[in-house]
């Protein structure tokens, strides 16, 4: 062999051995990452062409995929689709995105979770198409749609929990929209919904219920006040005399604390408790958070949630108790304004750690996964998220929480042949047009079964004129009665 054969054979032979690795860096080294690449028109293709399984609420499903013919081969249906929006959320082929359960519970609806491994190898011998699981939900479709008839025409939230469980009755939030707008294949379509969807002044996308916004929650906040200070000393109690000024000038500052209505709170500068609490004393509260300190405040916010981790398995956004830089901002902090921020799912968890003798269960979105054969793949447990009050707490709460509904600010929300427990707030934000209106409660409070927490953003309907008994106790009522009642 002559010198420029051997040459040639050698630049051949390196130009095998570059393809080889080439290939094998494609294919094994590269590979995640190519696959993952949002401009990847295979992966989308085989990502989004997939027979998803369905969302189910109540043995119906309320989020499936029909036969179509485009590349896609399916598109992901959904009715009553505003009903349950913030729940499913949307699967879009023309955003290669999912919000929703559509998002975190992916790898069921796909078919790829590691529990469905067996169906997948099943289909491979049978030959059979390829089917994702479905994902049953914890929501009462009679509970929901009482929260979006209730709420119509408002911006709000409302969420309903089974407190001895944390299994998530109703969570909706204000306004909702059509997911199917979003979902389409066709992209001129759905960019078109999406543009209007974020341009609406309404903000629909928002899910108010996990607190992608989160508000001041007004007066609904002094349970937690009021189960610090109730925790502080085991001989305090309904019947305590408290302080009941009718104004209370907070230190170092010029701002005076007043009660509702401006009005003085009882005949005399102290009083039981109880009357406090159900005419909800802003100067009685905000003298409580001033003698606790911030300190102590944020340490039993904590247990209830506050500042926590928390997914159902959508993604909660954590409430707040802010820092303090002096006495006045804390007692501010004491009747649930300052920098105090919740979520309506938030608030229903301290109505639902009341409800159940102080025992906080997690809360949860999703009872069942299912393969494509109906066999059950996984299950919610109930397990405890905190125990933030003793069960002697839990009672004298308990007790207020009575009060104000059968006498107090929360009366609205009555319920005859049921003992409904309830705390009412009027949030203000700054301007006097702007006040949220707020109740959380529970019922029957002797055997609960239902904790749920009311928002009316900006008063709703009301407008200036709301009060969280007048606007969110009626909602209140009727949900407890949906829940309750025969």
């Amino acid at each position: 062999m002559n010198t420029a054969l051997r040459r040639l054979g050698t630049v051949i032979a390196l130009m095998l051995v570059a393809l080889m690795v080439s290939t094998t860096s494609v294919q094994f080294v590269q590979a995640p990452a190519l696959n993952a690449d949002s401009r990847n028109v295979r992966t989308i293709y085989r990502e989004y062409g997939r027979d998803r399984g369905p969302i189910v609420v109540a043995g119906e499903p309320v989020a499936w995929s029909e036969p179509i013919d485009d590349v896609y081969r399916f598109q992901r249906r959904y009715d009553p689709g505003a009903l349950y929006a913030h729940s499913t959320g949307y699967f879009s082929t023309a955003f290669n995105a999912s919000t929703g359960i559509e998002r975190y519970s992916n790898d069921i609806l796909g078919g790829t979770a590691e529990s469905l491994l067996l169906s997948r190898i099943q289909d491979l011998i049978t030959g059979r198409q390829p089917q994702g699981g479905s994902v049953e939900l914890t929501l009462d479709p009679a509970l929901q749609q009482v929260a979006a008839d209730a709420l119509e025409g408002q911006r709000g939230a409302i969420v309903a929990l089974d407190p001895r469980t944390g299994a998530i009755l109703a969570m909706y939030s204000s306004p909702s929209y059509d997911p199917n707008s979003v979902a389409t294949h066709d992209r001129a379509a759905a960019t078109a919904a999406w543009d209007a969807l974020r341009a609406d002044p309404e903000k629909p996308l928002e899910n108010r219920a996990t607190g992608t916004i989160l508000y001041p929650p007004g007066s609904t906040f002094k349970v937690l006040v009021t189960a610090a200070w109730l925790e502080e000393d085991p001989t305090r109690g309904p019947t305590s005399l408290v302080p009941t000024l009718a104004e209370l000038q907070l230190p170092q500052s010029t701002a005076i604390v007043r009660n509702p209505g401006r009005s003085s709170c009882g005949s005399s500068d102290t009083g039981e408790l109880v009357y406090a609490f159900k005419e909800s004393c802003n100067t009685t509260f905000a003298q409580f958070a001033m003698d606790m300190g911030a300190d102590r405040l944020a340490e039993v916010t904590a247990a209830f949630g506050f500042g926590q981790e928390l997914d159902i398995p959508l993604p909660v956004v954590p409430s707040i108790y802010p820092e303090t830089r002096s006495d006045a901002e804390t007692a501010l902090t004491g009747i649930g304004q300052f920098d105090v921020r919740v979520s309506a799912l938030q608030m229903a968890m301290v109505a639902a750690a009341v409800a159940n003798d102080g025992t906080l269960m997690r809360p949860y979105l999703v009872a069942t996964e299912r393969d494509a054969d109906l066999e059950v793949i996984g299950q919610t447990d109930p397990t405890v998220f905190s125990q933030p009050i003793s069960a002697a707490t839990a009672e004298k709460l308990t007790t207020l929480m009575e009060a104000v509904v059968a006498s107090g600010t929360g009366t609205p929300a009555q319920v005859s042949g049921v003992t409904v427990a309830g705390k009412t707030g009027t949030a203000e934000t700054g301007n006097e047009q702007d006040q949220h209106a707020w109740m959380i409660a529970f019922a029957p409070a002797e055997s609960p079964q239902i904790a749920v927490a009311v928002l009316l953003e900006n008063g709703g309907r009301d407008g200036s004129a709301a009060y969280g008994g007048s606007s969110a106790g009626p909602i209140v009522r009727r949900l407890v009665q949906a829940a309750v009642l025969p």
